[in-house]
């Protein structure tokens, strides 16, 4: 179980950092979500998401600690 819950945190960080760098640099993705500036906040707020998981996983999971 525990290598699941590692290869789900995994895909959680790299998914929200590529739909954080979606956000702020645009590479095509959002124009299919509707486009403008509230798909690139989102996007952003998604990517800032991931960040504060990343810093803030190992205090809060029970399974890593």
């Amino acid at each position: 179980m525990k290598a699941l819950h590692m290869i789900t945190f995994t895909l959680l960080v790299v998914g929200g950092l590529n739909w954080g760098i979606e956000g702020l640099w645009g590479t095509g993705i959002g124009a299919w979500v509707g486009g403008g500036t509230a798909a690139q906040a989102i996007y952003v707020l998604v990517g800032l998401s991931a960040l504060y998981t990343v810093f803030t996983h190992k205090k809060d999971c029970k399974m890593c600690g």
